[in-house]
């Protein structure tokens, strides 16, 4: 079975340390999809991170392995390495180009979405007024289609998600995101949203952020109950794991250039404190235990390995070809 982590964030710099990804290597897990940009991180920036991710990945073949196909994650597993996909969060790094999409996907990037937390032309994001999808964001969610990328609703506002999900033509994925249900904050999503996704034969990857896990010492169990509710709601075949976990290194300066305001895109009137900065994650070892933890909420050993990546897997055939 393969382990997949749907979501994984390095310092966006082109000299960040793959140290935290060897951790996930020996941890089990097969399959990371790092992040390389956001709506705040201005293109220089953006593609200067791909490139300098793409040098590490490609002086370290016996550690790590880009992928482009289901093939490619097995054949990264039997050699020992873990397999690598890059996302980004949210589309103003496409500059308003559905063309964009294609080029993105040459490069790596195997998984995107719209909006990060605030509105944009493309998207609504979750931490602003209410925006559907723009008639650009459905040429965009074409493209994504198009090019066999996963289409991911983290970040996105309701309604938007909503939009997104009745117009994509292949499943729909959360990368990282929680249900509202067990914990109060804008970023995680309604029961309306975990049903729409799994009526697209998507997947709810379960986030391991403090603020929406609703605790300062986040673990595996309370990866596991946050999974088990979404997997009672929908069915065991739509949840996954998305952990999230920043991986911060402080000698590196990642801060986008300009006029740049964290509490802008993390505001305190949405829950957070000092933006992000006092995040706290479970521990990367934390996926050793989640196969248990997410047995003892009732699961079989069978439908815990879905969640760890089998769910996943069936989807990423679906869209990835």
């Amino acid at each position: 079975m393969i382990h997949w982590e749907a979501h994984a964030c390095l310092p966006l710099h082109p000299q960040a340390d793959f140290a935290p990804i060897d951790r996930l290597r020996a941890a089990g897990v097969h399959y990371v999809s790092i992040n390389i940009g956001m709506d705040m991180n201005p293109l220089a920036q953006v593609m200067a991170v791909i490139a300098g991710f793409r040098a590490t990945i490609a002086a370290h073949p016996d550690k790590y392995r880009m992928v482009a196909t289901l093939q490619d994650i097995e054949a990264a597993k039997v050699a020992g390495c873990i397999a690598i996909g890059f996302d980004l969060e949210g589309a103003m790094p496409l500059l308003e180009q559905p063309d964009m999409v294609a080029l993105y996907k040459s490069l790596g990037v195997h998984q995107m979405h719209l909006a990060y937390n605030r509105n944009n032309s493309v998207a609504g994001g979750c931490h602003d007024d209410e925006q559907g999808l723009t008639p650009l964001g459905h040429k965009i969610v074409e493209a994504i289609n198009q090019a066999g990328v996963l289409m991911d609703c983290s970040h996105t506002g309701r309604k938007c998600s909503l939009d997104i999900m009745a117009a994509s033509r292949a499943p729909v994925i959360f990368s990282h995101a929680n249900p509202l249900a067990l914990v109060e904050h804008g970023r995680n999503i309604t029961d309306e949203q975990i049903r729409a996704c799994a009526a697209t034969s998507g997947v709810v990857c379960i986030n391991g952020v403090s603020f929406f896990l609703g605790t300062t010492t986040p673990t595996a169990a309370d990866v596991a109950r946050h999974a088990a509710y979404v997997a009672d709601l929908v069915g065991v075949d739509h949840v996954g794991i998305g952990l999230d976990i920043s991986f911060s290194q402080p000698e590196l300066n990642d801060t986008p250039p300009g006029d740049y305001d964290p509490t802008y895109w993390w505001p305190k009137s949405a829950g957070y404190d000092r933006a992000i900065t006092r995040s706290t994650y479970p521990p990367i070892e934390a996926w050793r235990e989640l196969s248990g933890e997410l047995q003892r909420t009732g699961m079989t050993a069978d439908e815990a390995g879905r969640v760890m990546g089998g769910n996943m897997v069936r989807v990423a055939e679906q869209v990835w070809g």
